[in-house]
Parts: C-alpha cells; structure tokens; sequence
C-alpha cells in the first residue's frame, strides 16, 4: 500500500530573521495600593483646604430640613384628632396597643382602676415565672428564674422591673403575631424571601435610638410608641431565622409527605414547623433579647420601667443608682435567654435522659400549675403577698458600694485612666476627628465614594454617593463625621481585639470553651448597661462612649473570627507546618488570609455595633449625632434637628453595611 504525502511548501526567506520581542511585564496594580492612593491624595488635599466647606452647624442652629420637621410635627400634633389618616389609622393602632400594655401592667406592676395593688402581685409572679421556666424548660432554669425574680424585688427595684417585663412581653407578643406567618411565608416563597430581605437588612442594620424620633411623630411619647418601636426592632430575628428553618428542612422529607397525600398546609402543619420549631425557638430567644434591649432605650421616649431608672441616673452621673438598675436588665435578660435556651433544647434532651422523673412529668406540672395557682390567688387577695417585702435594702447596699467603688476609682485610679484617654484620644481620635471633620465636604464625600468602589465595588459605590448627598442635605453634616470618627476609632480597636482573641480561641478548644460563655453573656447585656461602669472609670466624656462601645461589639467580632480561623482545613495547617513554618507563619500567612471572609464579616458587624452603642453615648458626653437625638427628644424646638441626626446614623449605617458586605463577598469569591 502507498500512502501518499503532501509536502507542504515554505516562504523562501529573504532576510535575517528578526528575534522575538521579549515579553512585557504587566504589574497589575493592588487593591491595597489604590486605597493608599486615596488615602494620600486625602491627606494632601486635607493640608491645603484645611477649615472649608466643612459644613459646620452650631448646636442650636437650625436648616430649613430641621425647621420643616418641627412644622411637620406642629402641625401633626394640631390635626391628630381630626385628620382621618390619624383619626382611623395611627390613633386606632395606639389605642389597641396602650391598651394592650395598660392590661399587662395592670396584671403584673401598675394599680388598676379600683385595686391599690395589680391583679398578680409578686408572690403570684415569681411562682407563674418559675412554673413555666420549669414546663418549657427544666428545674434548674426554674431555679434561676425564681431567684432572679426575687432579687429584682430585693434590689428595691419590683415594680420597674414589672413595667420593664409587661412592655417586653406586649411588644414580643405582638411582633410574634406577624414575624412567624411572615417568617414562614419567606421560607416557603423565593420571591417573598427577596422583597422582604431589603427591609429586614434595613431593619436591623438602623440602630436602636433611630427608631424613636420618627415613631414620636406618629404616635407620641408614652408607652404606645415604645412598644412599637421595640416589636419593629426585635421583629427581624424571627423571621430571619423561621424562614432559615423552613428551608433546612430535607427535601426529601417534604418529597415523602407529598407522596403520601398530604396538602400544602398539612405538609406545612405536620412536617415543615414541628421539624423547625427548635430553630424557630431560637428566633424567639433572639427577638426577646432585642425586645429587652430597646425597651430599655425606649426610656428616652417616655417608657416606663428600669430603662428609665438608668436614664434618669445617667444623666445626673449618679453611678450608684444607674449600676443597681443596670444589674436587674441584667439578670432579667439573663433568666429570658436561659429559660428560651432551654425550651429550644428541652425535647431532645428530654429524648436523650434516662430520667424515671420523666414519666412522671403530666402528673408533676399539673401538681405544680395547682401550687401556682394558690400562689396567684394569695397575691390578688392579701396586701402581703402583693408587695414585696421589705425596702430594698439589697439595692441600697448595691448603690452605696457601687458610688463608694466609683469614688475609690475616680480617686486612685484616674491618674492612670485619665493618662490611658488621653494619650488614645491625642494620638488617635483627634487626628481623625479633624480630617473628618474640618476636610471640605465633599472631599470626604470623594474619598469615601472612591473607597467604596475599590473595596465593595460600583453598587457599593453608588450606594456610597446617594448616602453621602443625603448626609449633606440633612444639615448634620459635621456632627456626622465626628460621630463617624468615633465609629471608626472604636471598629479599630475592636477588629484588633477580635484578631487577638478570635485567633487565640479558634486555635484552641480549651480557650474556646473558658471565653466563649463569658462573650455570650456579654451579649445578653443591654447597651444601656456598658455605659455605667466606665462613665465611673472615665467621667461624662466622648471616650466614655467609645470605650463602651468598644466592649460592646468585640464580643461578636471575636465570636466570628474564631469561628473562621476554625474553619481553615486541618490539612493545609499541617502542610504549612510540614514545611517547616513556625506559629506567627501559620497565622499570619495561612489562616488569617484563608478567614479573610470572616474577618470583612466580623468588621461589618462591628461597625453596626458600636455605631448603635457611639450614639447610645449621646447621653454621657459622646455628642454629635447622639447628642443631637437625645435633645430632640427633650427640647421641642430640636426634635427637626434630632430627626435628621436620626436619619444620618441611618444613612452611615446602610453606607458602611453595604461596603463590607459587598467586600465580603468578593473576598470570599
């Protein structure tokens, strides 16, 4: 056989031949480098304009947007009762709230029409108490709660407390009613889930005196705003975290009930929320912490309860009295996470105990929902078990060690505390705080917006300039930046804490479980209460805010970066240490970088964090945007002005939220 080859012909060559051009070199420029480009062309143009355009308005000046508000709010008050929007919408809606409060605090704390004392006095409240921690939780919860209880009435502190619980219970009950319907209909709609995610990020990323002012306007100062304000704010939870439950369930569960006949509201009832409702319990733990936090914030607003002990006492510096009140939050936020911990836990472990008292559980709760019964009875009948006995003398002792603690501090101790702030706030805050404040506007407002675009990219840019037009328009411009100096200062100091303590905890197990119980009940804590003991390290100053705020938010970054650094396979930490590379090596160039989403993460949410607690300090000297609020609430003539700083935290809030989740997800990507 012949195969038959084609030749193929060649170019002649007619010259010598040319070498080949040598490959260009292309350095692609970092992102790290554009940030410091901007940062240094800021720096310089902040030297030459230094004290223009900054936008500077004196505490009792007024924009045109400020007095807009207070005619709005003039004119609001004037037509309530007659304009039909009020008059069939928002007054009807106050209505049935107050009168929801009004019947729990005539149970519990508040003197009805025609009883000295309530319906339920304190013998009938701690037993109802303790009976159910122990029916959806377990006899040591039981325990916990009745000796909470009885402490608050010890402290001298029953009927503030009362109050405080009858607006948690109102406002938990209520948003209840809507988040788990709306929670449930997230997790079974896709489309539902994304028109509701927007609202619920803005939600929860508004922090909690902002929910206020705008409230007041609709439905007055009193017990009616506070509550709505508190159910719109610890709303989100829920439904964050049903819908989260609903979607976990197995497919292949739903696929087997489907099979078998079943409906879609028999598949909802029978398999959907019973395997959910451990998560679901969650949820609700979660909107009763926040519910408790800003009842106790709502105080600003006329809301009974501790919240207003401790606002009252803030404001005159008495530390003694804000520290006695600031410890019952405490130990009532304390007994509700437990006992709502526990009844998420308490049919597996149920399941998993070998206990003979377990059979005899029926028998037993029904014996005790008799005892608590007798026990309500005594407490509606006899004057003796309707107060609590005694004066307080427990809180007296708590108020005298505390001003004789803060005293001792401010004597012996300020020399280091005092030398401690100001080399913080010389070296760091100051600087800062000028070239925020005194660069021109729109300077700043370049910078950021180039800033965002580098780091969460163009929508995160866009998102950028709308929030820094607005910020502008509000009036509040200056005390914006210093309110966002501060932030930032203290989001700092929490990242390298969280570095710190993240790192140690997700390397060790051991370090894990000795920290881990302390941040999580560091998280249980109010705002409100952070406040008290540095305002007796520190004094009535912005540092006071920032170091509060500090405290406030490292538990969570230190919570998620250790769970990143945990995160990093096993394999490539024995890889980088076959290879010979030492601990600071293993850290810093292998787990670190490979828990970069956890870090962007942990700095998202510290930001929200001590933005919230940098505004709460409004009330101990941080001023600015915090100061701005409260005296909106206090001075008529400045509530326009409040609500614009309002709007303005909102608007830093929702800038800064979407810059770290949009670098988020392209460090993660």
């Amino acid at each position: 056989m012949t195969v038959a080859v084609e030749k193929t012909e060649r170019p002649e060559k007619t010259g010598p031949v040319e070498p080949p051009a040598p490959a260009r070199s292309v350095r692609k420029v970092s992102r790290s480098m554009v940030v410091a480009a901007i940062l240094v062309v800021w720096l310089v143009l902040f030297l030459v304009l230094r004290g223009k355009q900054t936008l500077t308005l004196a505490a009792a000046d007024l924009t045109d947007l400020h007095r807009w508000f207070n005619d709005v709010n003039d004119s609001i008050g004037a037509n309530r009762n007659s304009n039909p929007l009020f008059l069939y919408f928002f007054n009807e809606i106050r209505l049935v709230i107050d009168s929801l409060v009004t019947f729990v605090q005539e149970l519990i704390s508040q003197p009805s029409v025609d009883r000295p004392v309530p319906q339920i006095g304190w013998l009938g409240v701690v037993g109802i108490v303790g009976y159910v921690s122990w029916a959806v939780g377990n006899w040591r919860v039981a325990l916990l709660t009745v000796a909470g209880f009885t402490f608050l009435g010890l402290q001298g502190l029953w009927q503030e407390s009362m109050d405080t619980l009858a607006l948690t219970v109102s406002a938990v009950f209520v948003a209840l009613l809507f988040a788990i319907p709306l929670g449930v209909w997230a997790g079974l709609s896709d489309r539902f889930n994304r028109v509701v995610t927007p609202f619920l990020d803005l939600m929860q990323t508004m922090p909690t005196m902002v929910y206020l002012a705008p409230l007041t306007l609709f439905f007055q100062i009193g017990p009616s705003s506070a509550t709505i304000a508190t159910l719109i704010y610890a709303a989100p939870p829920t439904i964050r975290i049903t819908a989260h439950a609903i979607r976990s369930v197995p497919e292949t569960t739903v696929e087997a009930a489907d099979s078998l006949g079943a409906t879609r509201r028999q598949s909802l009832m029978k398999v959907l929320l019973p395997m959910s409702k451990r998560t679901v319990v969650m949820g609700v733990n979660q909107t009763i912490m926040a519910a408790l936090a800003m009842v106790t914030i709502a105080a600003l607003i006329d809301a009974p309860g501790l919240g207003k002990t401790v606002v009252q006492a803030l404001q005159t510096l008495d530390v003694g009295t804000a520290f006695n009140a600031g410890l019952a939050i405490v130990v009532m936020a304390i007994v509700l996470d437990r006992v709502t911990t526990a009844a998420s836990a308490r049919e597996e472990a149920a399941r998993l105990s070998k206990n003979r008292f377990i059979t005899w559980r029926r028998p037993l709760l029904a014996a005790g929902a008799a005892v608590t019964a007798v026990l309500a009875y005594l407490s509606h009948t006899y004057l003796w078990a309707a107060e609590f006995p005694g004066e307080g003398s427990t809180g007296s002792t708590i108020r005298s060690t505390a001003d004789s603690v803060a005293t001792w501090v401010q004597d012996n101790l300020s020399g280091v505390t005092n030398a401690f702030r100001d080399v913080l706030t010389n070296s760091l805050l100051n600087p800062f705080q000028a070239l925020l404040t005194d660069s021109p506007w729109w300077l700043v407002g370049a910078a950021l917006i180039g800033l965002a675009v580098v780091l969460g990219g163009w929508r995160a840019g866009i998102t950028t300039a709308v929030c820094v037009g607005l910020l502008v328009a509000t009036g509040v411009w200056s005390d914006g930046m210093t309110t966002l100096a501060s932030t930032l200062v203290a989001t700092v100091l929490v990242m390298l804490l969280g570095i710190v303590f993240g790192v140690w905890m997700g390397r060790s197990a051991l370090v894990d479980r000795l920290i881990r119980p302390t941040l999580d009940a560091a998280q249980v804590m109010p705002p409100f209460v952070y406040l008290v003991p540095f305002l007796a390290l520190f004094g009535a100053t912005r540092f006071t805010a920032i170091v509060a705020a500090i405290v406030y938010a490292a538990p969570v970054a230190m919570k998620i970066i250790a769970d990143g650094v945990r995160n990093v396979p096993a394999t490539t930490v024995e890889a980088a240490t076959s290879a010979g590379c030492n601990t600071w090596q293993i850290i810093t160039k292998v787990q670190l970088p490979m828990a970069r989403g956890a870090l962007t993460l942990a700095t998202n949410q510290g930001l929200i964090y001590v933005l919230s607690m940098v505004v709460v300090g409004g009330l101990v000297g941080a001023g600015a945007l915090g100061y701005d609020v409260v005296a909106g609430f206090s001075q008529g003539q400045l509530y326009g002005k409040g609500l614009a700083a309002g709007l303005a935290i909102v608007l830093l809030g929702v800038m800064f939220d979407r810059i770290t989740q949009a670098a988020a997800r392209r460090t993660s990507a």
